[in-house]
């Protein structure tokens, strides 16, 4: 039976701005169970990549709760979030720009190992870094390379190899494939799923291309303007989207049938600006359900018999 590694409570990340605060994430409630893949889509600037951070405690909450194994890390400072570095770590989204180019490929996957004294001396430390070099799909030879010196598939290759050969209990992955060709996304995600099986890891993706969500993640959560509108198994959400915004969001993916008649509802209009989000529902400006009710009052994410969670006033 699984059980909650992280749990996060009415999470708000508001940044400030001259017109007002930016209300990037604004109320996130969410579990993340032990040993799944748990997949956050939503189109670009509603929040996803600050909602991990504030996860991380790279960035501080507004308001809120954050739990790692069921703790309150919320108010840990930089001593007592260190030992917990190792243990949630973070693939990040442009290969080019996550490694230090004044450092080798050895020097940089051997940082957090140094970091966290989980070698003991350079020979441990150098057998450790060539096994998770191997487990990536590289070779030795690479360890003395410089990152202006590798591919983009490389790059992001040693990027996971950093996140994991600490052996932490969760990878956050903040869209790890988008700056990669179509060819090297399928090796990277087959690296990713071999480890995640061997070492029986928990993976946060967030991506815009809910496809690759579709691939990877065993649970489901659609993020709109810094709020959860609907969670669940990804087969149900798949199938039978309740959210109106997701379906739209579905809708809009392309699929090669050309036979396929397209009945769903398109998303229409512009998002709301986050500093000066609707009233009620964030989404009843778009949406053509819309209710009275809608623009005055937030409906909450609620539980459905099916395993789902959706906040919407139709369910």
């Amino acid at each position: 039976m699984n059980s909650t590694l992280v749990e996060v409570r009415n999470l708000k990340k508001h940044f400030p701005s001259p017109a007002g605060p930016v209300k990037a994430v604004d109320g996130v409630n969410l579990k993340i169970e032990k040993g799944t893949s748990f997949g956050l889509v939503g189109e670009s600037g509603c929040g996803k990549s600050t909602l991990i951070r504030v996860m991380l405690k790279l960035l501080e909450p507004t308001d809120g709760k954050v739990f790692f194994r069921g703790k309150d890390i919320t108010g840990y400072g930089f001593r007592q979030m260190r030992p917990l570095r190792k243990e949630m770590a973070m693939v990040f989204q442009d290969p080019h720009l996550a490694l230090n180019p004044r450092m080798t490929v050895f020097d940089i996957i051997s940082r957090p190992l140094k970091i966290h004294g989980l070698a003991r001396g350079k020979g441990e430390l150098m057998v450790q870094v060539v096994e998770t070099l191997k487990a990536m799909g590289l070779q030795t030879e690479h360890m003395i390379r410089f990152p202006h010196e590798l591919s983009g598939g490389q790059k992001q290759r040693i990027g996971v190899a950093r996140a994991l050969v600490v052996e932490p209990e969760i990878i956050f992955l903040d869209e790890p494939t988008s700056a990669l060709d179509v060819s090297v996304q399928t090796k990277i995600l087959k690296l990713l799923d071999k480890a995640r099986r061997e070492r029986d890891l928990t993976f946060f993706f967030i991506s815009h291309d809910i496809n690759l969500i579709r691939v990877v993640a065993d649970t489901m959560g659609v993020m709109y303007l810094g709020k959860i509108v609907e969670t669940g198994p990804k087969e149900i959400l798949l199938e039978d989207p309740h959210h109106p915004y997701t379906r739209g969001l579905f809708a809009a993916v392309p699929e090669p049938d050309p036979d396929k008649i397209i009945t769903e509802i398109k998303l229409t209009g512009e998002v709301p600006s986050p500093v000066n989000p609707p009233d009620g529902c964030n989404f009843n400006p778009r949406c053509p359900y819309v209710q009275s009710r809608c623009r005055e009052i937030e409906p909450e994410l609620k539980e459905l018999a099916d395993g789902r969670s959706v906040a919407c006033h139709l369910y």
